[in-house]
């Protein structure tokens, strides 16, 4: 038991002292980025989609 308690310590010393965290400038500014690349993603895939369904729609009419 006396184990477990050391490593919880550790993993606290080190989580609340040895881990430099991000600001709040920086995790909106890395939000921001990972927002704008998944709309770009999203609206690449929306156009492909688009195009190969016109396309099937040309090689199988209804």
């Amino acid at each position: 038991m006396k184990k477990i308690v050391n490593y919880c310590k550790a993993c606290y010393d080190e989580l609340a002292h040895k881990t430099s965290w991000p600001t709040r400038q920086q995790l909106t500014h890395s939000a921001m980025v990972v927002l704008s690349a998944s709309l770009v993603i999203a609206v690449i895939v929306f156009c492909m989609d688009s195009f190969f369904k016109n396309v099937m729609t040309l090689v199988y009419p209804n």
